[in-house]
């Protein structure tokens, strides 16, 4: 039975440091302190969306349709994966702004109308 690789202590969270590797085959084994690499690290949810982008190639339409999800949330989700990998996010005014107006829209904050006339005031 195969098992996935932990990254993460269960217990505090620490990440995890792999310190035996052994070969089934030939009954060798190596000792040290390897390290996993950074998509070990990352949550199984986060791992499920990276797949699920990948397999869109980051058509965002399909990636919602695929996973159920808004727009906005697809665009945090990535952003969350993309920090979760050690990378900075920095969107632009103009992506938050859309963002902002899209997630007030889903809430019902906004109608469709007003949602319409803000995004067209953002381009």
């Amino acid at each position: 039975m195969n098992r996935e690789v932990i990254g993460r202590c269960p217990v505090c969270g620490e990440k995890l440091k792999v310190v035996k590797l052994h070969c089934q085959r030939c009954d060798t084994s190596i000792e040290g302190k390897f390290d996993l690499d950074k998509f070990s690290y990352l949550t199984k949810e986060e791992k499920f969306f990276i797949e699920t982008f990948i397999k869109n190639r980051g058509n965002i339409k399909e990636i919602e349709k695929d996973l159920g999800i808004s727009y906005p949330t697809v665009r945090r989700t990535l952003d969350q994966v993309i920090k979760s990998l050690g990378y900075n996010v920095q969107p632009d005014e103009k992506e938050v702004s859309s963002i902002d107006v899209l997630e007030k829209l889903e809430k019902g904050e906004i109608s469709s109308e007003e949602a319409l006339k803000l995004l067209k005031g953002s381009e």
